[in-house]
């Protein structure tokens, strides 16, 4: 699935490939029983994207491969892992590209069986007991400069990033490390915590980076900030957090001039993690949810690029279809439903979950009739949706005054004649469940 590679590079110009968290033969968390053909796409996944990887390292005819850690998802690494591990990195190193290897918290180097004695020509695993230093082309004139360091042990507290260092090289320098930069993420364990100065005085060119699930640029372009600092994100999602949605894969980064002219996205994963907000205040019956599920994970697998997803729905609304909601087993069997609806195609959608935050439907004309102040927002509202009736900011500051911070915020921004009925809807329905 790796895109096809760029035009003919100038001599001197070259690129690389920039992974982590690969995580191995993991196996997916918080997945529930599953149907034959799902299951099988989901154990395979990992490695399945590690092939992915090699393509594209060849695609692209890299000059090197980074993988910042985590190869593994554990100390008891599988044979099968190692093994795919092995054989993908050798299929490199024969085409004549190198590999940079740091281990990180979850398969620290000194922890675990390995099956792997020996390790192709061209790959390198950076120790544990220092920084080590790489040297890509000739010693006389490199084409780059690698620096990494492995853990030794799962709980790394250390800032392992001040133990780096330019060389004296004048070549592109780069620094693998897996770590958290502080801010950069919430939901990480503190390993081997450091800050974007830390990095920065190190004074190399690219920081290749592991540990945050989250592909983001912390430094570099858009940010117009010199070194690159970059978490690509881990290859393969493994779980139904917000963080593991999405596309996962690796970053291509073009080095022109001795500076990186571009950093790019390429996906590589087998399977994706996705989630949607379906409307169920105009769906009259469990046959209208139904049907706007299936259309949902239909535009999902079109987004997705024939890759499969997993996918977990989340019905909002107010309106007739929750009371058919509300009915014992409901959900479980419109769950099934779905399942049932998505057959054994592959790609495949398979609906993880579905979560019902549907309400009743709201009796206006009983809730104006009361003395209190749902009966005064329905009034402004019925003001505000007359042809002839003005705007007025103050009367509508006045009449939200008793809401929370955030649905006078919400009124306030709805208060137009098209939004009114919905944001009078959302407006009364919050203050409905805040009142159970």
């Amino acid at each position: 699935m790796a895109s096809s590679g760029s035009g003919v590079r100038a001599a001197g110009d070259f690129c690389f490939v920039h992974a982590a968290d690969l995580h191995l033969d993991t196996p997916f968390k918080g997945i529930g029983e599953t149907a034959p053909h799902v299951a099988t796409a989901l154990r395979e996944a990992s490695l399945d994207a590690l092939d992915n990887l090699v393509e594209l390292c060849l695609d692209r005819k890299a000059a090197f491969l980074i993988v910042a850690g985590d190869v593994y998802d554990g100390t008891e690494r599988g044979i099968r892992a190692q093994l795919r591990f092995h054989d993908g990195l050798r299929r490199l190193s024969d085409a004549g590209v190198w590999t940079f290897v740091v281990h990180g918290n979850h398969d620290p180097i000194e922890a675990g069986w390995s099956a792997i004695q020996s390790w192709p020509e061209r790959v390198r695993v950076f120790s544990s007991g220092e920084v080590g230093v790489a040297v890509v082309g000739e010693p006389e004139a490199p084409l780059a400069v690698v620096q990494g360091i492995s853990y030794w042990r799962r709980d790394v507290t250390e800032n392992l990033a001040r133990r780096f260092s330019r060389q004296p090289a004048s070549s592109f320098q780069v620094g693998v490390l897996h770590c958290n930069v502080s801010g950069a993420a919430e939901g990480h364990d503190d390993y081997s915590p450091c800050s974007l100065d830390d990095l920065r005085r190190s004074g190399l060119d690219y920081w290749a980076l592991g540990h945050i699930h989250t592909r983001m640029v912390l430094s570099g372009r858009p940010h117009g900030e010199e070194p690159w600092i970059v978490y690509p994100g881990n290859l393969q999602a493994r779980s139904a957090k917000a963080a593991e949605r999405g596309a996962k894969g690796a970053v291509v980064v073009e080095v022109v001039d001795g500076r990186v002219a571009g950093a790019d996205f390429v996906a590589c994963d087998l399977v994706r993690y996705a989630a949607v907000d379906i409307d169920a205040s105009h769906l009259g019956s469990l046959e209208n949810v139904r049907d706007a599920c299936t259309e949902a994970a239909r535009d999902e697998l079109e987004a997705a690029g024939g890759r499969s997803i997993l996918l977990k729905g989340h019905l909002f609304g107010r309106g007739a279809a929750h009371e058919q909601l509300r009915r014992p087993a409901a959900l479980e069997e419109l769950l099934l439903a779905l399942r049932a609806d998505a057959g054994s195609s592959v790609p495949f959608c398979w609906w993880d979950r579905i979560e019902d935050k549907t309400g009743s439907m709201l009796d206006l004309e009983q809730m104006a009739n009361e003395s209190d102040f749902t009966a005064d927002l329905i009034e402004l509202a019925r003001h505000l949706r007359a042809a002839d009736a003005p705007f007025d900011p103050d009367l509508l500051e006045e009449i939200t005054s008793g809401l929370p911070k955030d649905l006078r915020a919400r009124a306030a921004a709805q208060a137009t004649a098209e939004l009114l009925e919905h944001g009078l809807t959302v407006a009364l329905g919050d203050l409905a469940t805040d009142s159970t």
